[in-house]
This record gives C-alpha cells, sequence and structure tokens, in this order.
C-alpha cells in the first residue's frame, strides 16, 4: 500500500496571481503623488494646465476685441442715413451672437483641458464622475 500512495502524484497548491489576469494599478497615479507631494514635476503638470487655459483664455480675449475693436470702424464706414439703424443691426445680428459662440467655445475648450488633467490624475481603476449639464 505504501507504494501506491508513492506512485500517485503530488497536487500543489498555486498561490499567486494568473498570468492572464490583469495586475491593478497602483492606488495613486504617480501624477496624483507628484502634484500632492509638490515636487518639480507635479508642479510641472500644474503649469501645463495653467498655460493651456491661459492659451484659451487669450484666444477668446483676442477674439472679443477683434470683434468688438471693429466695430467703430463699420460704424465710420456707414453711410449717414443707416447709421442709426446699422448700429442696432450690428449688435444685434453680428456682435452679440458671436460673443456668445466665443464664450461657449471657450467654456468647451476649458472643460476639455480640466478633463485631460482629470484624466491624467485620476486613478484609471476609480469609475468616472457624470458629466453635470
Amino acid at each position: 500500500m505504501a507504494e501506491e500512495q508513492q506512485a500517485a502524484p503530488r497536487r500543489e497548491v498555486v498561490t499567486g496571481v494568473p498570468r492572464g489576469t490583469r495586475r491593478r494599478p497602483p492606488p495613486h497615479t504617480p501624477a496624483r503623488s507628484e502634484i500632492s507631494e509638490q515636487t518639480t514635476l507635479g508642479a510641472t503638470y500644474v503649469r501645463a494646465l495653467m498655460r493651456s487655459q491661459l492659451r484659451a483664455g487669450a484666444l477668446a480675449l483676442a477674439a472679443m476685441t477683434l470683434l468688438i475693436g471693429l466695430l467703430p470702424l463699420v460704424f465710420v464706414v456707414a453711410p449717414r442715413g443707416f447709421s442709426g439703424p446699422l448700429v442696432w443691426v450690428a449688435l444685434a445680428l453680428a456682435v452679440y451672437p458671436v460673443m456668445w459662440l466665443i464664450a461657449r467655445w471657450y467654456v468647451r475648450r476649458a472643460e476639455a483641458n480640466e478633463a485631460a488633467f482629470t484624466g491624467l490624475v485620476t486613478d484609471p481603476a476609480e469609475s468616472p464622475r457624470p458629466r453635470c449639464r
């Protein structure tokens, strides 16, 4: 009987992670820890966000300045009889809708910059927050 027990193969229990499974990411992404620890790399991440937000704001301001800065030229070039109605038409049909479009573009660009930064900083294992609109 002793020979039968020795002839049977020995069972081994593997306690490691199977090869095909995904490994969990670290609890905090390196970018988040770099920012919270105020390292040089973390400061670079924050500066990049601030630079992209400043660029979007400067573009929106330049477009608004160009739009509003050209209004006096339009009023000077207009014939004398049309100057009264032209002011209202230029404001109602040209300036305010374009200002609204510029403002809308700026808000969307700022949200996209923040979403890209948040995607860099957040843990991939966390579920993304729903967007509020």
